[in-house]
């Protein structure tokens, strides 16, 4: 029995660091420019040892989302239950949660990943996305905090929101100057998204 539960533990620790050696790459590459022989190296086994946790780079990826994605559920879920935020601090505390420990948008990287998928792994990540990143900020907008707009589902108003973070993983100008901090910036870059761009 014990040798049964060693083997069970290295099995789960090994499978954690394929993950956790998937997420480093796929953050820092996007999903077309990473192989399993990339994370088998990163990892350190070889590439037949990954192939006994994970049939292949797409299945990776899965576990990479499933991870990120609630890691960010759960620090979403501690932004909505601080009632002493208003709704732009809220969404602030959102965006931090998005932008650590990735470099990279994770809006992006999906649909990067899904062209890509097998139709079967395509629609476990559309799942995936939407029951930790949608529905979870769908949450968000529904609340009495935020004066939606009449003709935007939350759902809809989340995957919106998602797809305008572009400027918060870096763009070519500083925007708002060399003079202000990255957490000036991101608040900037956020009031434009709320607000838009002319002013009334």
């Amino acid at each position: 029995m014990a040798i049964s539960n060693t083997r069970t533990d290295k099995n789960e620790k090994t499978r954690k660091a394929i993950v956790k050696g998937g997420t480093r790459l796929f953050l820092r590459r996007g999903y077309a420019n990473v192989s399993t022989r990339d994370v088998s190296k990163e990892v350190g086994i070889t590439q037949p040892a990954l192939y006994h946790y994970f049939a292949d780079k797409e299945e990776i990826f899965l576990g990479v989302v499933q991870n990120l994605g609630s890691n960010f559920r759960k620090d979403l879920n501690k932004t909505l239950r601080n009632h002493k935020l208003d709704a732009e601090g809220q969404l602030m505390e959102i965006v931090t949660a998005l932008k650590h420990p990735r470099p990279a948008s994770i809006y992006e990287l999906y649909n990067e990943a899904i062209a890509e998928m097998q139709k079967a792994n395509a629609v476990k990540l559309d799942m995936l996305f939407k029951m930790y990143y949608l529905d979870p900020l769908g949450e968000f907008f529904s609340q009495n905090l935020v004066d939606m707009r009449s003709d935007l589902l939350p759902v809809e108003a989340a995957e919106v929101f998602l797809s305008s973070l572009r400027p918060i993983f870096g763009v070519h100008q500083n925007i708002g100057g060399l003079s202000i901090t990255d957490e000036q910036r991101d608040r900037l870059i956020l009031n434009c998204i709320l607000y838009g761009l002319v002013k009334r």
